[in-house]
C-alpha cells in the first residue's frame, strides 16, 4: 500500500503481517464505520409488532448486533432475510474501500438449529456459541459458550508438543514451560462454560506427562516414577506433575467467573474512569488480590492519587517492607502504578540507607 513520510509517498515491497501487533489497529481503522452502516440499514427494516404497526427505529437498530474485533465480526438478527440483506448491505460497504466478504471464513447458521448444512451454533475468536433446547427456561433454550473444539486441539497440541521438546530436560524447566501456557489458555476462556473441558485438559496431560515420565526410566516400576513426578503436594493434591517447590498448575485450578458486559459505545480512552475502575476490578484476567485492593483504593493509585486505567501496569506494594517485619495482609499492601511502584520503593532504600 505504501506509506507518507513527512508528505512523501514511498512504495512497499511488503504487507504487514498477518498475526502482528498492528494488524488489529489497522483494521480497526479500515473498518471504523462499519457499525454506523448496519445501524443506517437497521432504521430502513420493515418490522412490526402484534398488531401490524411499524416499530420505532430505536427497537428495529437494537434487534441487529454486530459484534466485532479487529477482521472478525458476526451480525445477529431472529430474521434470516435480514442476515441476508445485512450481508449484501456490509459487501457493498466493503467493495467500497477496496475490500470483500472471502466466502471461505463467511458462513450464516442458526443458533439453535441445523440451517443448510451447518451446525447449530457458531465460531468466533476461539469461542463456540450455541443454543440448546430447555424446556425450564420461558424462552424454551440457553445459550452457552464454550471453548472451540479447534481452539482446544491447537492448545493440546502445543502442550504435547513442550513435552516432545522436553524430553530430556529438567521437571522444573518442563514445569516452567507448561504452566504459563495453562495459565494463559485456562484464564482466556474462564469467563464460559469451561468447567468439563478444563478437566479433559488436565486429564490428556496427564497422560502425556506419564508417558513423558515413563520413558525415561524404562527400567523402573509405575510406583517409582509416581514417587519420583508424582508425588502428593502439601498432603493435599496427589498426581500432579511436581519436583520440590515447582508445581504443575492445573486448568481446573482457574475458577470460572462469569462475564461482566461492557457497554458497546464504551472505549478505554473515553475519559470515564470511574466506570473502567469498577469494570478492571470485575475482571477475571486480574488476581483476587489486586481485584480487592483495587476496590480498597476506589481504582486509584494508592502513591500518585491517580486512577487506573485499563492499560496502566500495575503492582502490588508493601507499605511497610517485609525486610522490617512479615506483614502480609492487606492492610500492609497497595496497589501502585509500575513506576510509583519504582519511585517508592528507591525512596524507601534511601530512607534505610540514612538510618
Amino acid at each position: 500500500a505504501g506509506v507518507f513520510d513527512n508528505k512523501q509517498f514511498s512504495s512497499t515491497v511488503e504487507g504487514t503481517p498477518q498475526g502482528g501487533v498492528i494488524s488489529p489497529l489497522l483494521a480497526n481503522i479500515a473498518l471504523h464505520g462499519m457499525e454506523e452502516r448496519l445501524t443506517e440499514f437497521a432504521k430502513t427494516l420493515d418490522m412490526r409488532n402484534h398488531k401490524g404497526h411499524q416499530l420505532a427505529w430505536k427497537s428495529k437498530v437494537q434487534s441487529l448486533s454486530l459484534i466485532r474485533y479487529a477482521d472478525d465480526f458476526v451480525i445477529l438478527h431472529e430474521d434470516i432475510k435480514v442476515v441476508l440483506k445485512a450481508k449484501a448491505v456490509i459487501q457493498e460497504w466493503l467493495n467500497q474501500i477496496g475490500l470483500e466478504l472471502k466466502p471461505e471464513k463467511t458462513k450464516i447458521a442458526h443458533t439453535l438449529e441445523e440451517y443448510e448444512g451447518n451446525k447449530p451454533g457458531f465460531n468466533f475468536l476461539g469461542f463456540t456459541v450455541r443454543q440448546y433446547e430447555a424446556n425450564s427456561t420461558k424462552q424454551g433454550f440457553k445459550t452457552l459458550i464454550k471453548p472451540s473444539t479447534k481452539s482446544i486441539k491447537t492448545h493440546y497440541r502445543k502442550l504435547a508438543g513442550v513435552c516432545d521438546s522436553h524430553k530430556t530436560a529438567p521437571t522444573n524447566a518442563l514445569i516452567a514451560k507448561l504452566n504459563p501456557i495453562i495459565r494463559g489458555w485456562a484464564n482466556y476462556f474462564s469467563t464460559v462454560v469451561s468447567k468439563k473441558v478444563f478437566s479433559k485438559m488436565d486429564k490428556l496431560l496427564y497422560n502425556r506427562l506419564w508417558r513423558w515420565a515413563s520413558r525415561r526410566h524404562p527400567n523402573k516400576s509405575a510406583k517409582w516414577v509416581k514417587r519420583k513426578y508424582f508425588p502428593k503436594v502439601q498432603d493435599t493434591r496427589n498426581w500432579v506433575l511436581n519436583e520440590g517447590k515447582h508445581i504443575l498448575n492445573l486448568h481446573s485450578d482457574v475458577p470460572i467467573i462469569r462475564h461482566t458486559k461492557v457497554k458497546g459505545n464504551r472505549s478505554a480512552y473515553d475519559g470515564d474512569w470511574t466506570y473502567w475502575s469498577s469494570r478492571i476490578g470485575k475482571h477475571p484476567g486480574v488476581r483476587k488480590e489486586v481485584t480487592t485492593l483495587l476496590k480498597l483504593q476506589k481504582g486509584k493509585c494508592a502513591f500518585c492519587g491517580l486512577t487506573f486505567s485499563p492499560t496502566d501496569l500495575m503492582e502490588v506494594d508493601h507499605i511497610v517492607p517485609r525486610s522490617e517485619g512479615d506483614d502480609n495482609t492487606y492492610k500492609n499492601k497497595q496497589v501502585l502504578h509500575r513506576h510509583c511502584h519504582d519511585v517508592k520503593t528507591a525512596k524507601d532504600l534511601k530512607a534505610v540507607n540514612y538510618v
